[in-house]
This record gives structure tokens, C-alpha cells and sequence, in this order.
């Protein structure tokens, strides 16, 4: 992972947004300390998708089929007062 200061990435913008897109995540330090990562649209949207559906995940349980019984929970749900 390639790293910038602030200002040399402010000056470098251009080739901070190509090494990102060609050579994976850019890191922007702020006063020497972590403050930002700059990643691909492409790199994003891949670690932002859901490894399995909710049903999935469900299905899936190792709790499934372990003969726990959950009571309902009686009460008005939703509603907030402002």
C-alpha cells in the first residue's frame, strides 16, 4: 500500500487516484498520523458485497436444527415518540 502526506497527495491527486486504480489501496496520512484510505470504485464494490444472503446465512446457522425455542416478544414495535 503506497502512502502520502496530505499535501503531496493534494499536488499528486491525479497520480494517487492511478496508483489506487493499478496497484491497489493509497493511504493519506494526516500530521504523520492514519487518517485516510483511497481505494478503486472497482476494489470497493467487491469487498461491499454481501458474502452470503440473509436467508443464507440463516439456512446456514449452526444453531439450525438445535431444538432451541425462542418466545415471541409481546409489545408495540416501531413507534417513536419526537
Amino acid at each position: 500500500m503506497g502512502t502520502w502526506g496530505v499535501a503531496q497527495a493534494k499536488a499528486q491527486f491525479s497520480e494517487v487516484i492511478e496508483k489506487a486504480m493499478t496497484e491497489g489501496p493509497q493511504e493519506v496520512t494526516k500530521s504523520g498520523k492514519d487518517a485516510v484510505v483511497i481505494v478503486s470504485k472497482k476494489q470497493w464494490l467487491e469487498r461491499a458485497k454481501p458474502k452470503q444472503s440473509a436467508a443464507d446465512f440463516w439456512l446456514n446457522s449452526p444453531l439450525r436444527g438445535s431444538g432451541i425455542k425462542l418466545k415471541p416478544i409481546k409489545g408495540k414495535f416501531g413507534e417513536v415518540e419526537f
